[in-house]
């Protein structure tokens, strides 16, 4: 990549938006432009600076991150959001992602995946931390994570099976195959084909 990322830090911790900006400005790839410590300041901030991607904290003070990022993505849709947060339950994640969140990344992950996260985020992809992946592509039947049947549609999608193949495995209809998968890319916030085959291959036993 090699325009520079311009980045708004969105934190209402200024210590933690330091380091995030020392962290960031070490790679010449990324220039924080911008900072804010709540919702309605990063909005402000966001109609002045020219900004490509809110690095956005859920925990703060008034408006969380979740319903900030609701807010952006209606004010200015073109600015991606990636969540950095403390939270890794499920349903914060889910609720991020229908917000119109491009990614969410633990706060306590190594260092290099934020970098990864943005650079993912910025080529049109969606990025969660290893540990969030992991659970996203496990079994369950809460409405945020996949179902035993969706989790078998995605190992199948991992072994490189097409939808004929995988609906003559599980005795299925391809047209039900078909809604399996738009299924699992709606709870997992992926849109495109490839972007789910590389998610499946990376995240399922």
């Amino acid at each position: 990549m090699t325009a520079t990322i311009k980045i708004l830090l969105v934190d209402d911790h200024p210590l933690v938006r330091d380091g995030l900006r020392a962290r960031l400005e070490a790679m010449p790839q990324f220039e924080v432009v911008a900072e804010a410590g709540g919702a309605a300041e990063a909005l402000e901030q966001a109609a002045q600076c020219e900004v490509d991607l809110v690095l956005m904290d859920i925990n703060m003070r008034g408006t969380n991150g979740i319903e900030a990022t609701a807010q952006f993505k209606q004010a200015f849709p073109r600015i991606a959001v990636l969540i950095l947060s403390m939270h890794d339950k499920l349903e914060y994640v889910s609720q991020a992602i229908q917000a119109g969140a491009r990614g969410y990344v633990l706060k306590d992950a190594p260092g290099k995946d934020i970098v990864v996260a943005i650079e993912t985020v910025m080529s049109g992809g969606i990025y969660y931390s290893a540990a969030l992946a992991r659970q996203l592509a496990q079994p369950h039947t809460q409405d945020n994570q996949l179902t035993s049947r969706e989790h078998e549609v995605l190992r199948h999608i991992a072994n490189g099976e097409s939808n004929k193949q995988i609906a003559r495995a599980l005795d299925l209809s391809v047209r039900t195959v078909e809604t399996h998968r738009l299924n699992i890319k709606r709870k997992l916030g992926i849109e495109g084909q490839a972007e789910l085959i590389r998610f499946a291959v990376q995240h399922v036993q």
